[in-house]
């Protein structure tokens, strides 16, 4: 087994966690990062293989002095794992523009800060893999969650418009789109809810806060086994650019497809029609 350099964002809890412990696991070396060093390491376990830095993947300078880190410890990076993320819930209108930029600079500009940073180090090495851990979310809208979807949206569009960019240095891409795994994203931690009250909006809101925080701890996807599905991606010589991860997600996923293919044919000649008329 070729040993790999795994460099993995938010690994304190949850998945990162899970990711890390597995990649360990498999004989792999694993940079593991997170705001609090402490917690990282306590949460991953000592280990000959693991190196831990801080991050905070918000702050592009933080992501900078990481990398060199790493490259200064290990020589290279051949996996990125874009984990880190947090959770802002409540309607539009509730949320406040702060509450919304926090959950892209979590999200989206996180990803990016710490692969901007990544990439000048595979594409010397004339390989690597980046793989950032999206959501069902970023493949379908749902209610009470318009700032995360936007966040998960923006990064699946970044994500597969860098595939492209990047595969002619040997560079590999990867979307993971889990459904509702048992990760720490729905805790206190991790979760924030909108705090403004508007009241066309009460009756809902009370009924998603409620559903929503009673989901933490019963979701029905083990972050462990998306682990070993990941640690077994990575080896694959072609790797998918997209992973749906979950029975749920599948759902959604098509359930996705259903409706693109019913909107398509419901308004085809409409579409068709639009072109310019050429003799």
């Amino acid at each position: 087994m070729e040993v790999k350099t795994w460099f993995i964002t938010g690994a304190g809890r949850g998945l990162g966690m899970d990711i890390a412990k597995a990649a360990l696991s498999a004989g792999h070396r694993v940079i593991a990062s997170g705001r609090n060093t402490d917690s990282v390491l306590k949460a991953v376990g000592e280990s000959d293989n693991l190196f831990v830095v801080k991050l905070d993947v918000t702050d592009s300078a933080d992501a900078e002095l990481a990398v060199k880190a790493v490259v200064e410890r290990f020589g290279r990076i051949d996996i990125l794992v874009n984990n880190a993320a947090n959770f802002y819930g409540g309607y539009f209108e509730e949320l406040t523009p702060e509450q919304v930029e926090k959950q892209l600079a979590t999200v989206l500009i996180g990803p990016m800060n710490v692969t901007r940073a990544v990439l000048p180090i595979m594409r010397k090495q004339r390989s690597g893999h980046v793989i950032s851990i999206s959501s069902g979310a970023g493949l379908q809208g749902f209610e009470f969650n318009s700032a995360y979807c936007a966040a998960k949206f923006g990064l699946e569009g970044w994500m597969e418009s860098l595939q492209p960019e990047v595969a002619p240095f040997g560079i590999s891409t990867t979307i993971v789109n889990p459904g509702f795994f048992r990760t720490e994203l729905l805790t206190k931690k991790s979760s924030t809810y909108a705090e403004l009250n508007i009241e066309d909006y009460a009756e809902r809101k009370a009924a998603q806060l409620e559903w929503w925080q009673a989901q933490n701890g019963k979701q029905v996807g083990d972050p462990a086994k998306l682990a070993q599905a990941l640690i077994k991606i990575v080896n694959e010589k072609q790797p998918p650019h997209r992973f749906i991860a979950g029975v749920d997600a599948i759902t959604v996923a098509e359930q996705k497809i259903a409706n693109l293919q019913a909107e398509i044919g419901a308004y085809r000649e409409l579409s068709l029609s639009l072109s310019y008329e050429y003799e």
